[in-house]
């Protein structure tokens, strides 16, 4: 049987493996960061609409530059944006890609701080990107100057943060964002997939827009709209970054299906975002839960928790696994993290934790 070790792979591919949590489907999922709550049935219904109406004229390519849809996404960001600030494509990993293929590439660097989302090294190395990396301070914090000191160093063509960071939930503040900045020619990248679930009033990286042409911020409608099966990404910019992903994107990238179930969601943010309340509470039960039966959890920002003290992380995976609850090995020794779901899937989940406490 053939094996990629048989194929003329590229040499800088070989020994990786693809993204992937676990797909096991069981009564309680936890392991992805999905949001678990349902669209609302009334959204449902528009978005159903919208696609039976584009399915008319679905023998036509679609909407080239996605304009409705852009004017959307800048109407819902605020901040004095417009459609020509906006970029969309298949989820925020696309957009990443897109990033990646106009200012990465063989001979640059893009420069993260692990612990941080996965994808990152895999969609450099996808691109022929040099993956760098810099240690982040105590509790998984990134500060303004050790985000300078980092740059500094690296000299990367991209420097990418995830704010909040996954797996940790930790916030970035913007001062070290404007550090970074200020210390490099290249890319800024804040990726904001998770903002929506941070304390209310705070800070995006939209508001550090004005007069930064190389700062990007990114967000996702898979986590706080509840909108993952749909695969919509997108980013704010001045519009010649937009102007330079055009020049490394798929023509039509951005079905007609998709450009119309999004606008659907967007058209009901409000109705769309009214969960996120409810993930906040779930997720704060969780770190107070957690911490009360002897583990260590993490102050998250996010829809997530990461917790440590965990003695054998796979054990604990598998047995709660055994029970029809899957959460998430991360990689980080005696760590685990865990999605906050609803009410009744964090009652369970908690439930079958406590057995598993450290004693």
């Amino acid at each position: 049987m053939t094996s990629l070790d048989d194929l003329p792979l590229r040499d800088d591919l070989r020994g990786k493996k693809p993204y992937g949590a676990p797909q096991a489907h069981v009564r309680v999922e936890l392991n992805v960061n999905e949001n678990t709550h349902p669209v609302p049935d009334e959204v449902v219904a528009d978005i159903v609409a919208r696609v039976s109406q584009s399915l008319i004229t679905i023998n036509r390519y679609p909407d080239r530059e996605f304009s409705p849809l852009r004017a959307a996404l800048a109407a819902y960001l605020g901040h004095g944006l417009n459609a020509g600030n906006i970029w969309a494509a298949n989820g925020s990993n696309e957009v990443i890609q897109h990033l990646l293929q106009a200012f990465g590439g063989p001979g640059r660097s893009v420069l993260g701080f692990p612990p941080t989302y996965s994808m990152y090294p895999l969609l450099a190395s996808g691109t022929g990107t040099t993956w760098l990396t810099a240690q982040r301070d105590s509790d998984f914090v990134i500060s303004a100057q050790t985000a300078r000191q980092a740059v500094a160093v690296a000299q990367p063509s991209l420097t990418f943060f995830c704010a909040p960071n996954n797996p940790t939930g930790t916030p970035v503040e913007l001062e070290a964002i404007a550090a970074a900045y200020d210390e490099t020619d290249g890319i800024v990248f804040v990726d904001e997939a998770y903002i929506e679930f941070a304390p209310e009033g705070t800070l995006s990286a939209l508001t550090l827009l004005p007069g930064r042409p190389r700062l990007v911020v990114s967000r996702t409608m898979s986590k706080a709209f509840a909108f993952a099966g749909a695969r919509v990404g997108y980013l704010a910019a001045d519009p010649a970054v937009i102007d330079a992903l055009r020049l490394v994107r798929l023509p039509y990238h951005l079905s007609a299906l998709t450009q119309a179930a999004a606008e659907g969601a967007l058209a009901h943010a409000d109705l769309m975002l009214s969960m996120v309340k409810d993930i906040r509470v779930q997720r704060d039960r969780i770190v107070t839960e957690l911490e009360r039966m002897g583990f260590t959890p993490y102050p998250s920002q996010a829809n997530f928790v990461l917790f440590g003290n965990v003695t054998d992380p796979h054990q604990v995976f598998e047995r709660l696994l055994a029970q029809g609850i899957i959460i998430r090995d991360v990689g980080i020794p005696h760590h685990l993290r865990v999605t906050a779901g609803t009410e009744a899937e964090t009652s369970e989940l908690l439930d079958a934790i406590a057995q598993l406490a450290p004693r």
